[in-house]
């Protein structure tokens, strides 16, 4: 059979995806009963119910250490290569992203995972590369993180290198660098040898910027705010174009608390996040990132925490229906081509904004009905 197109490279509209799925606790540090539970049951669900409200992606986080606390957040996660294999294999429309550590996989081993999922997926397989930040996970593995995001990047880049070369070299290649060194080096399947997957690189940095620039299709950053998210587009549009001759789209992270009236939202949100925060797994989150509170001041430490309990420290889009559909307008306008989402329960919650946000999104022409695209 041939491959399909994966929705991710359809320009019409702005494209909406789920976010730490496959983790305990989502992105949302809380005791809340509710919480989400990452079971394969519930990830199947949640597959099948955006595949058929038309949504384009599902984005895992790879971790390997959770962050401990009263619910040990993350502790428990599905390893994002076999869930995205088991998840296409439950979808139709669906890309559904893996997410690889280039320090963790020997790449011609992942190469070899991901022709796999190539072959299994018919072009509905995304690749996001993160070349790693957790200094817990890379103890568990006995690898040095480097403090250099230079060094990083150099590996990752070396990483990505190898991996295209075996999935188009049509003979066996040598290769050695400061990072690897392979003796007849090679990869089949080949499904990648005219298009390759949709391929995400998680960067704020300057480095991780350059890095998607270069060799990615998508960016996934971090905003702190519109006029921010704004610029950021418009740098890395720019250093793709001007160094590279190539295109590139940008998406944002955001956590959603969306609620018939926005006093509603207000009060889920001040409930979940500050009430019944996992007010220990928070603290060593905001450690492991460097956000000690001997370093802001003390309303802004607050405010900081109450942010990564309610979603990791990303985005907020809490309101009614209106507000929200609003939000996400001010951020394609901003230049985001899309925006992956996170919930306290996805499979409770999303439900509601698939049928009221998403019709305003379509009036507002971000994106088009079902069976129209």
């Amino acid at each position: 059979m041939p491959n399909q197109i994966s929705n991710m490279y359809k320009a019409q509209h702005f494209k909406l995806g789920v976010f730490s799925a496959n983790c305990s606790g989502g992105m949302a540090i809380t005791k809340v009963e509710e919480r989400w539970d990452a079971t394969w049951e519930n990830n199947m669900a949640l597959a099948v119910m955006m595949d058929s409200a038309g949504l384009e992606f599902s984005l895992p986080i790879a971790r390997w250490v959770g962050y401990g606390g009263d619910t040990a957040f993350q502790e428990q996660s599905l390893e994002t290569i076999t869930w995205a294999t088991g998840l296409i294999g439950k979808t139709e429309k669906l890309t559904v992203f893996a997410t690889a550590h280039s320090a963790f996989f020997h790449p011609l081993v992942a190469a070899k995972q991901f022709a796999t999922i190539g072959e299994i997926s018919l072009g509905r397989f995304g690749l996001n590369i993160v070349c790693g930040w957790n200094q817990p996970e890379y103890e568990m593995f006995n690898l040095e993180l480097s403090e250099s995001h230079d060094v990083r990047y150099q590996l990752g880049q070396s990483w990505w290198d190898i991996i295209r070369r075996s999935w188009t070299s049509t003979e066996p290649f040598d290769w050695e660098d400061a990072f690897f060194k392979i003796k007849n080096g090679r990869c089949t399947p080949q499904p990648f040898l005219e298009t390759l997957p949709p391929v995400m690189n998680a960067g704020s940095s300057p480095q991780g910027q350059a890095f998607a620039a270069k060799n990615c299709n998508f960016l996934f950053t971090v905003m702190l705010d519109i006029k921010s998210g704004k610029e950021t587009v418009q740098t890395v549009k720019e250093l793709a174009a001007r160094t590279y001759n190539r295109d590139i789209d940008v998406f944002t992270t955001t956590y959603v608390v969306c609620r018939p009236t926005t006093q509603e939202a207000i009060d889920y949100h001040n409930y979940y996040a500050k009430d019944m925060a996992d007010h220990e797994a928070v603290e060593r989150l905001m450690g492991l990132m460097g956000m000690h509170a001997h370093s802001f001041p003390r309303d802004q430490i607050e405010s900081l925490r109450t942010n990564f309990a309610a979603g990791h420290g990303v985005y907020p889009l809490i309101g009614d229906p209106d507000t929200v559909a609003d939000e996400i307008e001010k951020i394609a306008l901003a230049g985001f081509g899309g925006i992956s989402m996170s919930f306290v329960n996805y499979n409770r919650e999303l439900p509601f904004f698939i049928q009221e946000v998403i019709p305003r999104l379509e009036r507002k022409g971000l994106r088009v009905p079902i069976g129209t695209d």
